[in-house]
Formats: C-alpha cells, structure tokens, sequence
C-alpha cells in the first residue's frame, strides 16, 4: 500500500500527522529539494503534498516527476494562504487528461 506525505514549513503542515500522513518539515528550498528526492525514490509514496509556497521554489525539480504516474505531486495552501498555483496545476492535469477545460462553463 501506498503512503502519504506532506513536505513544507512546519506551520503549514503539522497538522496533517493528526489524519495519519506522514509530514517532512523543511526550513529551506535546499531542504525541500533534499526531502522531495528522497520521498521519490522507490515506490513507497503514492502522493506527496507539497505547499505552494515551496512549490513556487522547486519548480524544476517537481517538473521531472510531471510525466509520471507515482507520485502524484499535489500543492496544498500553506498559512500564508491560497496563491491558485494548486488549483491551477490539478487543472492542467485534468485538461491534459480529458482533452479539454472542464472548469468552462457556457451559460
């Protein structure tokens, strides 16, 4: 079975231990880059959550694992808020997946 990580600041992601994932605190984007590779190797975690905020940091590193099926690489608000990178990467995926934008609406 797979497992389920959560990577970024401290505050954003220690609550995430109370629902059962496993949560890597990193201070820095070096850090982050170190933990992101290290969660990636083998095939023990089906998902990393990662917050924008770091995301915004590891662009190229995350970008490597686009086109693979395992992990899924998801961005989650931190407590800073809601930067839409998240919710506009889940998008693309679904587009890229269903051949169109399923957030457009005609009416």
């Amino acid at each position: 079975m797979y497992r389920i990580a959560v990577i970024g600041a401290h505050d954003s992601i220690f609550g995430f231990g109370t629902l059962g994932l496993e949560t890597f605190p990193v201070s820095t984007p070096e850090e982050g880059e170190k933990q992101l590779k290290q969660l990636t190797l083998g095939e023990k975690y089906g998902v990393i959550y990662i917050t924008e905020a770091l995301a915004a940091q590891l662009k190229s590193e995350i970008g490597k694992y686009r086109e693979q099926m395992l992990p899924a690489i998801i961005q989650i608000p931190g407590v800073s808020g809601n930067t839409n990178d998240g919710i506009e990467s889940v998008k693309r995926t679904v587009e890229q997946a269903v051949g169109s934008d399923i957030l457009f609406s005609n009416q």
